[in-house]
Order: C-alpha cells, then structure tokens, then sequence
C-alpha cells in the first residue's frame, strides 16, 4: 500500500526539478506503518526516496549507469525514531520538563522549553516552574491564541493547537499555500567543477558546512556523510543539545564559531570559500543581520549549493517565527485530527517527529540536485525548505488507509558493526535505502559538540 508514498515522491521530485521518469526507479518494500491518521510512514518512505533518486540521478550525471533506488519502509519508520541503540549506557533525556501540551482556558497550547533561552522567555511571561504542575496551574488561566502571541514575543515557543481548516485560513497558512515544497533555482556566477568521487561513494570529496541545530538539518547532513561528504558542523560557543548528539553527529566533525567576533567570522569566511554545500537553519533574515547574507556568500563561494530551512515557511507573517516539529503539528492541524481519530482528550502528535526527519531527507536531496546543477552547467543553487510545507503536503494525503503495525525491531534489524562512540559502544539500525552499488557508510562515530577544530580536513 504505497500510494501516497508514489503520490509524495512524484511531489518531490517535481520540486526537486528532476527527470519525470526516475521515480519510476524507485521501489518500496515491506508492509505495515506506524499507528497514525497521516501516512506517517509513507512520507518517511518517500522523502528518503527523493534523497536516494538524488544520488543515483547525481552518480548517472557523472557518467554512472541509471541505478535503481529501493526503500525498506519499516526500517525508515524506525530510523524517523532513533537510529541508534547504546550498549550499556543510557541516552539523555529527550526533553525539558516544562516542554509539553498544557490546557488553557479554551483550548490547548503547546510550550517548547528544550532551548534555556527559550525556557527562559516562558517564564518570564507566566513564571514557569520546574514542576510541570506548576507550569499547568499557570497556564491554565490564559487564552490560549494571548499566550502564545505573548510567549513569541518574548522571544520564546509556544504555538495553540488549530484544526487544518483554521491553518487554511489563517494568514500563514494561506501564504504556505503559495510556496512549493521546495524553491530551487540556480545561480549564475559559479564554476563547473569536477566530480571527486566515485560510483561506490559519489560525494567523496565535497565539503558540507552544516549551521543547523535540532534535528531537520542535522538528519539531512547525516545522510550526505553516509555517501562520502565531508561533514563540518559548527555551531555557536554554549549551544548544546544533549539530547540529539548520539544521533545526528554521526559522520560529522563538530566545532564551534562564534560568527559575531571578527576572528571566528574570518575563520567561516575561509571555510565557505572551500565550501561545497551550506545548510544552514537559522530564521530566515538572520544570517542578513550578521553581514552573512545570500549575496556576501555568493561572492565568497561561487558555485555554492545553498539549502535553507525553516519552520513556518519563507513568506507570510511568520516567516521569521521561530519553530520546531511539535510546534509546526499544533499550528497546522495535524494534532488535532490524531487527538479527533484517536477519541482522545488532548492532542495527538505524529508517532515520531516526521516533519524534521523527512524535510531534512528533501534537504539532502535538495543539496545534492544542486551538485548535480553545478557539474553539467556550472551554476551554484539556492534551495528552501520548511517544516510547514512538509506538513501541508503530509496533510494534503488525507487519512492514511488502514494498514497491521510494523513488525517488532529485532536484533537482526541492527547493522553487526559495533560503533565506538564518546559515551559508549553502541550499534545503528541498518540503513533502509539501497541505491545500486553505492555504499553508505560513516566515516566518524558520533561524537559530542566542539569537540573539533574549526577547519577542514586535509584533502
């Protein structure tokens, strides 16, 4: 039963600007799905589809033979959980005690604390406790549409819960409607470079500058390492996330920039001239704000592949609106169908954080049509992706039909090779997507941030 996963992919890969027949390439195995109204596990299918395609299209631009692209739709449910499983030692906690669903005195709003910036912007506005029974006391006496304006304007996250049909008429959802699931367009000015790499590992050699934080761009550039990128993520001095490190570090190098001293700029400013790919998730308009804009990249790196992510879209009242998955699901109905379709009290997320994991699998696909761009014209690419647009088009699939749950993990779903990571030993799940005779394969075990220096490795 894949056909919203067919219907996703053709979305996709239409705004990917790819080759109307190469999803025909593509084939999804196993049966079942995760227990959800959304064809949740469909649209983890079919976004990690549209990064496979990417690759095997980018190998047959280099010369390759057309590869076909399969997709394990059980274990690409599992690896939209976590992918990987700690031998003797615990993972983090995943999530601030404040952060959760609260009832307001009309309906219900979800806070997001995980940040302590964040956390610190609610309890400026409603004194919030670490006991969530205190935060839940004070909450409960606002309107839940004055909270959240008062939580955002603080400079926190919060977001009400709103039925589809109230997202289709509310300002930003009328706008995202006007977006595509991907802006791709290329850019004049770069240089046609030559490919590094090879049929089994096409993206040896390229350089990947990841500023992205929790989780859409991280995923995305986990799955660029997998295929030979050189992965640096930098991230600001007191930024940490726990919480996500054993899971999205794998393959990649971590240091931190600060990129509003004048040393550290001038250390990014020799990365991005040597840079490939940029992927960045800050809000829309503050890489302009430091001095670090489109235009200033460009002309430090011609022939760059830029892919941009954000929360509520490019356009519209919020396009600088900070945000997160659980955020996007409240603001754009999709809670509140899985609290309708389950009977339930409070509202019902997807079973996994689907919005992160599948834009971030569009944005390596995103990164790597632009690479392909670059080797036949030239041309460097700007792409933008948004955690609302992949819910519109999850949404727009309507009610998954009725399908038996997944099969149970099993040891023999865990790859056999044991991972040395900083915390631990620790195994991965195998890899659901197969693409011909390309290899995926992590470099580097995962590891904590800053714990690399600021330059790239020797080539």
């Amino acid at each position: 039963m894949t056909a919203a996963a067919n219907r996703m992919l053709h979305s996709a890969w239409t705004a990917l600007a790819g080759a109307a027949e190469a999803p025909a390439r593509v084939e999804f195995t196993t049966e079942g799905a995760l227990p959800s109204y959304f064809a949740t596990t469909d649209l983890a299918a079919a976004s990690m589809a549209a990064a496979g395609l990417a690759l095997a299209e980018f190998t047959r631009a280099a010369g390759g033979a057309p590869a076909r692209v399969q997709v394990d739709r059980r274990l690409a449910s599992f690896w939209f959980g976590l992918s990987v499983r700690p031998i003797g030692w615990p993972l983090p906690a995943p999530r601030d005690p404040v952060t959760g669903d609260y009832a307001t005195r009309d309906g219900w709003l979800r806070l997001h604390a995980n940040a302590p910036h964040h956390r610190a912007a609610i309890e400026r506005v409603i004194g919030a406790q670490v006991d969530e029974a205190g935060t839940a006391r004070s909450v409960a006496a606002w309107n839940k549409g004055e909270l959240e304006q008062a939580i955002v304007a603080a400079g926190g996250c919060a977001a009400e819960m709103r039925s589809a049909d109230e997202w289709r008429a509310h300002a930003q959802g009328r706008a995202l409607a006007a977006e595509p699931l991907v802006h791709f367009e290329t850019v004049e000015g770069g240089a046609r470079a030559a490919w590094q790499g090879d049929a089994a590992r096409p993206l040896a050699g390229i350089k990947v500058l990841d500023l992205t934080r929790i989780l859409a761009g991280p995923v995305a550039t986990r799955c660029l390492a997998a295929y030979g990128a050189q992965v640096l993520r930098l991230d600001p001095v007191h930024w940490e996330e726990p919480s996500q490190e054993p899971e999205v570090t794998l393959g990649k190098r971590c240091a931190r920039l600060d990129l509003r001293a004048a040393g550290d700029r001038a250390v990014f400013e020799q990365l991005l001239a040597r840079a490939d790919v940029l992927v960045h998730g800050y809000r829309s308009d503050a890489l302009e704000r430091m001095g670090l804009g489109a235009q200033w990249r460009r002309r430090i790196a011609p022939g760059l592949v830029d892919v941009s992510l954000d929360a509520y879209g490019h356009t519209g009242p919020w396009a600088q609106r900070r945000g997160f998955d659980s955020l996007v699901q409240m603001s754009s109905g999709i809670a509140a169908a899985g609290m309708h379709w389950r009977g339930a009290n409070k509202p019902v997320p997807l079973p996994v954080q689907a919005l992160d994991q599948a834009t971030g699998y569009l944005m390596a696909a995103a990164a790597v049509r632009g690479l392909a761009e670059r080797l036949k014209s030239g041309a460097g690419t700007c792409a933008r992706l948004s955690l609302a647009r992949t819910a519109k088009l999850l949404v727009d699939q309507g009610a998954a039909p009725r399908e038996p749950p997944l099969a149970p993990e099993a040891r023999e779903d865990q790859a056999p090779v044991i991972e040395k990571t900083v915390w631990g030993e620790a195994r991965r799940l195998h890899w659901p997507l197969a693409i011909g005779g390309i290899i995926a394969r992590w470099d580097h075990p995962a590891g904590p941030l800053g714990a690399a220096t600021a330059s790239w490795a020797p080539d």
